[in-house]
């Protein structure tokens, strides 16, 4: 009776032990990551760059060397974290979003739209119908794919990114075409009324009070996905979906609606880039919005809080990249390059970890 009572016990205490070492493991596996990442940009720095030393200065310290470029490098984490909490929204119920370009861009697409129909409405009523067309634009295009899925069984991997690149093109062309701006040298549409720009928070850069939304949404996907119910039936079709059929849980709802609050999500990035950040929709304004969203759902393990920091590490290495190449030889391709090591070397580690968690769960 007793060592019944205790065994449980014992099997929690490991249990606690094994996750806890598992999450060491992780942490440590990424730092090496990021250390041998940085050993390359050093090569490479060393070996393409005439001043060495000054552009290493710059990458590393750049963001930080005075108010425009910090604030600018907060700022630019926005919409990251807006995709991040997207793509690991989806992930957490076993759906994979590769669309996020194209809901990114047709969610920054419906919002400018929208206040460009209602240049005299309440700014705030304004902003709030504009930021639910994005939503609304995003969580539509990303619920076809779960649609299809439940219907077909297609993969959401294919439709979610053929859909998305389709939509990428006819955006461009509803740009330069349509609601093109003929009085502005920018491929763009007119800019959007004042009244719905919103407030810059640390000038003279452009960081505005969309980080407190960003902020928001992050504790609320974090809260919904763990203390809510239709959250908790979310990761058992994640975890086992077969075992959640068995249980009762209606699976073919949970391939449509993580896919639409991930798509309406990465549409919210792209709103709320146009509101804070653009004040008009640009041609091609979402690029990498979407496929950074990725690396930074997995560099966080999908946890919703760890997107956060995620998202500052991967605009920390976009501002630092520019302040190399303004303020040393290094060229905007060198710089790419740079990014596209530290990028695939961080992605490639966070894969690893998914793929050994999952084999470890099969056997």
């Amino acid at each position: 009776m007793v060592s019944g009572m205790i065994l449980p016990e014992k099997g929690i205490t490991m249990a606690n032990k094994k996750s806890i070492k598992e999450h060491l493991a992780g942490a440590v596996g990424l730092l090496i990551t990021l250390a041998a990442a940085f050993i390359i940009v050093l090569i490479l720095v060393f070996l393409l760059s005439k001043d060495p030393l000054r552009t290493i200065s710059y990458f590393f310290s750049g963001p930080f060397r005075n108010k425009f470029y910090f604030g600018n490098m907060i700022n630019a984490s926005i919409p990251l974290i807006f995709t991040g909490l997207g793509i690991s929204l989806a992930f957490k119920s076993s759906m994979f979003n590769l669309g996020g370009e194209g809901q990114v861009y047709s969610g920054g697409l419906a919002a400018t739209a929208v206040c460009l129909a209602l240049p005299l409405a309440n700014p705030f009523l304004g902003s709030i119908f504009a930021l639910i067309a994005a939503f609304a634009a995003g969580g539509i295009i990303a619920g076809l794919s779960g649609v299809f899925k439940m219907a077909w069984d297609t993969d959401e991997l294919i439709t979610s990114f053929l859909i998305s690149s389709a939509l990428i093109l006819i955006v461009d062309f509803i740009i330069t075409g349509p609601m093109d701006d003929p009085t502005n040298n920018l491929l763009a549409t007119s800019p959007i009324p004042l009244q719905y720009r919103f407030l810059k928070i640390y000038p003279p850069s452009k960081l505005d009070i969309s980080l407190f939304f960003a902020l928001f949404f992050a504790a609320g996907v974090y809260f919904f996905m763990n203390r809510t119910h239709w959250g908790y039936e979310m990761r058992m079709c994640g975890l086992n979906r077969e075992f959640a059929r068995y249980g009762g849980i209606n699976v073919g709802k949970f391939m449509v609606i993580p896919m639409i609050l991930s798509g309406g999500l990465h549409g919210l990035g792209g709103g709320f880039a146009i509101l804070g950040t653009y004040d008009m929709c640009l041609k091609g304004f979402s690029g990498g919005m979407g496929w950074n969203g990725i690396a930074v759902a997995l560099i966080a393990k999908n946890n919703p809080l760890a997107v956060i920091p995620a998202a500052l590490f991967f605009a920390y290495l976009e501002a630092g990249a520019k302040a190399a190449m303004l303020h040393s030889d290094v060229t905007f391709e060198i710089a790419a390059i740079v990014q596209s090591v530290i990028f695939y070397l961080v992605t490639a580690q966070a894969l690893y970890g998914l793929v050994s968690s999952k084999k470890r769960k099969a056997l």
